[in-house]
């Protein structure tokens, strides 16, 4: 499956911003998909995760309340919703797909095998 992400831009703190991650040459409803974010100079970090027979993504404390993962199986695209954006927020934001994850490893980078190119989101105070 190729994922194709792209929504990011510059905002100024408090402000809202979805993300898209168009999904193509694959069985969409068979995969589980997480978004993850890099910032400048750190590690790759979880930030929500939905599995494919589970409605209800699972959040990194950082973005709980904050942010909402949602999937459309029928436009083959999963979406990030981020409202009360923070400077801390920003970085490049990546969608990742896996038929094959499990419980205990979705908030794992290397659980997933098929990533986006990431979009950009920078957050100013």
């Amino acid at each position: 499956v190729q994922l194709q992400a792209s929504g990011g831009g510059l905002v100024q703190a408090g402000d809202s911003l979805t993300l898209s991650c168009a999904a193509s040459g694959g069985t969409f409803n068979r995969y589980n998909l997480a978004w993850f974010r890099q910032a400048p100079g750190k590690e790759r970090e979880f930030v929500a995760a939905s599995r494919r027979y589970n409605s209800n993504p699972n959040y990194a404390e950082s973005v709980k309340g904050r942010f909402t993962m949602a999937r459309d199986n029928a436009k083959n695209t999963v979406y990030l919703r981020m409202n009360g954006l923070k400077p801390e927020d920003t970085a490049v934001y990546f969608c990742a797909a896996d038929a094959g994850v499990i419980l205990s490893t979705m908030a794992k980078d290397s659980a997933y095998a098929y990533w986006g190119q990431g979009t950009l989101v920078i957050v100013s105070s």
